[in-house]
């Protein structure tokens, strides 16, 4: 008389295989939440390099020794905020504004860095404005 049913090491290969599955989902989701946040910060930059070339100098000849919502008004005022939470300018914030060569608030020159999970830092640097 031959029993119906599963033996427990068929069972078993079937849970180790569908934990297996869920691990990887797992993995997969952690490394596309990290690079879309990646991407965030980069579209963050862009936007601060493009507001700070074809506005803000356009419009003064300088740079500014800080950036903000209201030095840099045509800009989506949350791309000052990391995917984290943490706004430009406060420690622990993955968006950095460097500026250079400043005299009384006038600068002359400027690094915007996100630093990134997935790559390494994307960095933008200020036009070679004459």
């Amino acid at each position: 008389m031959k029993k119906r049913g599963f033996t427990i090491i068929e069972l078993a290969v079937v849970i180790v295989f569908a934990t297996l599955l869920v691990v990887l989902f797992f993995i997969q989701k952690i490394n596309t939440d990290a690079m879309h946040r990646d991407e965030q910060r980069k579209e963050a930059i862009n936007a601060m390099f493009y507001a700070l070339e074809e506005d803000f100098y356009v419009e003064n000849g300088y740079y500014p020794e800080e950036i903000s919502e209201e030095n840099l008004k045509v800009m989506d005022p949350q791309l000052f905020t990391d995917p984290n939470g943490i706004n430009l300018g406060i420690e622990g914030s993955s968006l950095v504004y460097e500026p250079a060569n400043c005299d009384n608030g006038k600068c002359k020159e400027y690094t915007l860095r996100a630093i990134l999970e997935k790559e390494d830092e994307y960095i933008k640097k200020n036009r070679e404005n004459k």
